[in-house]
């Protein structure tokens, strides 16, 4: 389907922060995650992809996003912002308890349509990356890469980088997920994801919307 610029123009707000699934807005629309290490670029991409400077706060400091944050955009769909893994200066019992909160929400979040992992463009494959997506794939919940910081070292190297990752994954997976490159600073891949989020919800956000209403019955 053919988009004009009109349909890329967001209109986003901040709803609300939860600590626990049961405490989410209603599960009345799409949903999307977006999820990552610690400082991959997370509240950056968020705020680029909303044209919203401040929509999602940075920081320089890694491990500041703590609850599942959800933004309701263009009224017809939710953005969620899911605290990132593996923070090393986090506590034990810290790390423990977001972990819970981040695989409780993705287990039971019934109108999550996809979750976006985002992953350093600019480095070798991590482990902690790796399994988390193989738990996803096992836990068969669907989800879709997005490489991030593109635009910060050398071009040969972020294709290195990615062509690396494919293979790893290959290892595990007989068919990759989707996969996007993003650059918040350079303003590239905006379109691209925001457009595959609408032909998500082209498929599937009226029969999200009418599931919701039969269970309120």
């Amino acid at each position: 389907m053919e988009r004009t610029e009109k349909d890329f123009i967001l209109q986003a707000e901040f709803l609300k922060s939860s600590e626990a699934v049961n405490q989410c807005p209603p599960a009345n629309l799409p949903e999307y995650a977006f999820i990552g290490r610690s400082n991959v670029g997370k509240s950056s991409l968020i705020n680029y992809l909303t044209q919203r400077k401040e929509l999602a706060m940075t920081s320089g400091k890694p491990g500041k996003t703590k609850l599942v944050n959800h933004f309701l955009i263009n009224k017809s769909w939710y953005l969620v912002d899911l605290p990132g893994y593996g923070y090393a200066q986090t506590s034990k019992t810290d790390r423990k308890k977001y972990d819970q909160i981040i695989r409780n929400y993705l287990m039971r979040r019934e109108n999550l349509v996809c979750t976006f992992v985002l992953v350093d463009a600019r480095i070798p494959p991590q482990k902690i990356d790796l399994e988390f997506m193989n738990w996803l794939g096992l836990s068969q919940l669907p989800f879709e890469i997005v490489f991030t910081k593109a635009d910060r070292s050398k071009k040969t190297n972020i294709e290195e980088n990615i062509q690396a990752f494919q293979d790893v994954m290959h290892n595990d997976w007989e068919e990759l997920p989707a996969m996007w490159i993003t650059t918040a600073q350079k303003r590239e891949g905006r379109e691209d994801l925001i457009g595959r989020i609408l032909d998500y919800n082209e498929e599937l956000g009226m029969a999200i919307t009418e599931r919701y209403k039969t269970q309120k019955r």
